[in-house]
């Protein structure tokens, strides 16, 4: 029996013959239509919990995140941002976001952060935290929520990630929404 290890190359394999359904789109899977999920996108309401504290940083996020939605052709007047002070905070506004069901419900969730290291144990206790209270909202209400609370050892990495991690977290929160469909 032979076990994977880093210094065992891997053999590659042919996936030339497989059905499209099994392979990934980046392996020539099948992709939605950008019309079609435009429009889908269109219909869905998505909910936004942003930090306040290292505020430069969270409205860059907030930036990043909103115009991806939009682009992706979510209506602005389907999203809706709540901001707290920090990082523990976020649990609790995405509980109450997810328990709203008058008119719908939120089809995604996304949280906003940043936390960066300091000199005391508290950067470890707040990042364990909230993303354990971020994730444990999603399973118990069924909700996605794309976690895009940074956790940084200094200033200098949250301002090389805010952008990109603004949109990865609208382009995530999408994504599942179509997940859940498919198979919830």
């Amino acid at each position: 029996m032979q076990h994977f290890n880093s210094t065992t190359p891997a053999t590659p394999i042919d996936i030339s013959q497989w059905p499209r359904h099994l392979l990934s789109q980046d392996e020539g899977g099948e992709q939605a239509h950008p019309e079609q999920a435009r429009e889908r996108n269109s219909h869905l309401k998505i909910g936004i919990v942003k930090a306040t504290f290292n505020a430069s940083v969270t409205n860059a996020l907030k930036n990043a995140c909103i115009d991806e939605l939009l682009k992706s052709g979510v209506q602005a007047q389907n999203i809706v941002l709540v901001e707290v002070p920090g990082a523990l905070e976020i649990p609790l506004a995405l509980q109450a976001l997810a328990q709203i069901e008058d008119p719908e419900p939120f089809h995604a969730l996304i949280a906003l952060g940043c936390i960066i290291r300091g000199e005391t144990y508290h950067f470890e206790l707040v990042a364990n935290e909230s993303g354990k209270g971020v994730s444990q909202i999603g399973l118990d209400f069924h909700v996605p929520i794309a976690n895009a609370i940074l956790t940084v050892e200094n200033e200098a990495q949250a301002l090389a990630r805010q952008h990109i991690k603004g949109q990865e977290a609208a382009a995530v929160a999408l994504q599942m929404v179509g997940v859940l469909e498919t198979w919830a």
